[in-house]
């Protein structure tokens, strides 16, 4: 009975299964060669399938939110990509218990109107609630740590465990689970009420509107702010190097800080213009400026 189950789960994922997949369609920056395999989940029960077919078949997992903040090489992903449709979202009086796969834009857009407060920030961030978590996120000097209370994990044996924050890492865009191997499946924050909540989120929504080129295909911020009284966007901003193009790649005229794809740019485009950048900010200021945004090589 338990092969057959196995087996009638491993045809169902086979069934969904896409090959050679364009990575382009799932990025927000609009760019990546095709994946090997790709697949959709929706559930904790078909994250932990999916790892354990991925297992078996020996092929490299990496694991897709919304496809902000990182980079596709232009031959994409040789592996299976699984992308997170983990969608619910169950507020109880200050809790919210939220599937990793769910909008923490969103997220940070209902809480506050609920009047309640902690992420906030989390408004017009293009990430997943995992992805979120993963990387640390963070703006307007909140970061997403500082609410949550823990996660549940799926490791690649497809064994399922909750982790409280205290048992985690946290630092500035670092988790442990950047030295993990497995997905989240979902996550508990505890807010607090506050009626002014809504109005604070408003005002972060219309300043990243102000600031920020959120109508263009980019990664969100390119390069991590080298201190607090540092910020990136501003050291790019005085090179000279806002609207300096590679190919389809562009710095933006709103804000430095963002790569913007302005016309069919390749990966290859995106890595020049950020060496170009380093380059120049180097030897301007003496400052070396480092990544967040994520490049995904081919080989995993």
């Amino acid at each position: 009975m338990e092969y057959w189950t196995t087996f009638t789960r491993n045809m169902v994922i086979e069934e969904r299964l896409k090959k050679e997949e364009p990575l382009c369609k799932h990025s927000t920056f609009a760019i990546g060669g095709p994946a090997s395999y790709f697949l959709e989940v929706h559930s904790k029960e078909e994250l932990k399938e999916s790892l354990l077919f991925a297992k078996k078949n020996k092929l490299a997992p990496f694991f897709l939110g919304k496809g902000s903040n990182l980079i596709f090489d232009d031959r994409g992903w040789k592996g299976i990509v699984i992308q997170n449709r983990i969608d619910f979202c169950r507020f109880d009086q200050n809790t919210v218990d939220v599937g990793s796969g769910y909008s923490f834009s969103l997220l940070g857009t209902q809480a506050a109107r609920k009047g309640l407060t902690g992420l906030e920030f989390a408004s017009g961030i293009p990430a997943s609630v995992g992805g979120a978590i993963y990387m640390n996120a963070g703006a307007n000097g909140k970061e997403t740590c500082e609410s949550l209370t823990s996660v549940t994990y799926i490791s690649e044996e497809g064994k399922e465990e909750v982790y409280s924050k205290d048992e985690l890492e946290f630092r500035y865009r670092f988790s442990s689970f950047q030295q993990m191997k497995g997905a989240i499946a979902s996550a508990v924050f505890s807010l607090q009420e506050d009626p002014s909540a809504r109005k604070s989120q408003v005002d972060i929504i219309n300043r990243r509107i102000a600031t920020q080129p959120l109508k263009e295909k980019s990664a969100g911020c390119i390069f991590r702010n080298p201190s607090s009284q540092i910020k990136s966007g501003a050291l790019i901003e005085q090179c000279g190097l806002k609207g300096k193009k590679i190919g389809g790649a562009k710095v933006s005229e709103i804000h430095a800080n963002f790569i913007v794809n302005e016309s069919g740019a390749s990966c290859r485009d995106v890595q020049q213009l950020v060496s170009l950048i380093c380059e120049e900010v180097k030897k301007k200021t003496g400052i070396e400026l480092e990544m967040e945004v994520r490049y995904i090589p081919y080989n995993g």
